[in-house]
């Protein structure tokens, strides 16, 4: 998969991607605002494990957002099991020198598309920690509604925290219905 924009890209992770992994990963400003299972500190042993991980994804749903020498972030999905088959999870991150200029906005907004395309899939939500506004911001510029906060429904960094809950609907959805 390769969805360019400007001067960046979403693609596939690589193996060699591992070096750049640490180095932008490797930030409590980053990991703060993740599931525990980003690792923190992240080490080279961390990205490793990673990447031969998505290496056996299929379909493949976790990618690289990079520039044209160096992976600088990711962004995925993470599908939902039962009767929450076709929803998945958004996640993304950002190595902090490229915060503030809109690319992972961008990215989400080339990604949810694409992924609404080609991956069985209507509705992709993201629940983000309270306080991480710059996170709302870049879900609401992608057009994502805010569908309400789960009060205290995370524990992170010795803290009990809201999360506030995002979602886009896949247009044309067979069989929708909204009834009560």
């Amino acid at each position: 998969m390769r969805i360019a924009f400007g001067e960046y890209v979403i693609r596939d992770w690589v193996s060699t991607d591992a070096a750049a992994i640490v180095r932008h990963a490797d930030n409590r400003k980053i990991a703060m605002w993740l599931r525990d299972r980003f690792p923190s500190p992240y080490t080279p042993a961390d990205a490793q494990a990673f990447l031969a991980a998505v290496s056996r994804q299929d379909p493949r749903t976790i990618f690289a957002v990079a520039t044209q020498q160096e992976a600088i972030g990711g962004i995925g999905l993470k599908f939902g099991e039962d009767v929450h088959r076709f929803t998945a999870e958004l996640g993304y991150w950002l190595g902090e020198p490229f915060w503030g200029r809109g690319i992972m906005t961008e990215a989400v907004q080339r990604f949810v598309p694409w992924a609404f395309q080609h991956l069985e899939v209507y509705r992709i939500y993201a629940a983000v920690f309270a306080g991480n506004s710059p996170s709302v911001r870049v879900l609401e510029k992608a057009g994502f509604e805010r569908e309400g906060r789960l009060r205290a429904s995370v524990f992170k960094n010795g803290r009990i925290l809201d999360q506030l809950l995002y979602a886009a609907v896949k247009d044309g959805i067979p069989n929708a219905r909204n009834e009560l």
